[in-house]
């Protein structure tokens, strides 16, 4: 039996879980969603998550602390910033930190299934 490719959603605005988490599952991939980013780095501390789809502002700790902090736990993970405050500052400090990609809100879900899937494809997962 084929492993189910693991999703983990941080956004501190319920609404963007709640519509990505149905369309990603369609697809057959398993999600997690958080709006919490500390909670969300207490998760990614115990389990592996082979991509991580990431906000960047929230309260608590950022988007690029939480990508920091799992490139330095599990390398592997594949992380894709989402951002409805995008500069290219920004889009440079995330792939720095090891983003494989970058997309500003608002966003077409397909737009973010053709991400994942191109990802996964290049991580060969």
């Amino acid at each position: 039996m084929e492993k189910k490719v693991e999703i983990l959603i941080l956004d501190d605005e319920p609404i963007v879980c709640d519509r990505l988490k149905p369309a990603l599952e369609k697809f057959g991939y398993s999600v997690e969603t958080f709006t919490d980013s500390q909670a969300a780095i207490d998760e990614l501390a115990c389990k592996r998550y082979d991509v991580l789809i990431t906000d960047l502002k929230m309260s608590g700790p950022s988007g690029l602390d939480v990508l920091r902090f799992v490139k330095e736990q599990t390398p592997g993970t594949q992380v894709i910033v989402i951002t409805g405050y995008a500069t290219a500052e920004q889009a440079k400090e995330s792939m720095r930190g090891g983003a494989v990609d970058f997309i500003a809100k608002p966003f077409r879900i397909s737009q973010l299934l053709e991400l994942v899937a191109r990802t996964l494809e290049k991580s060969e997962l």
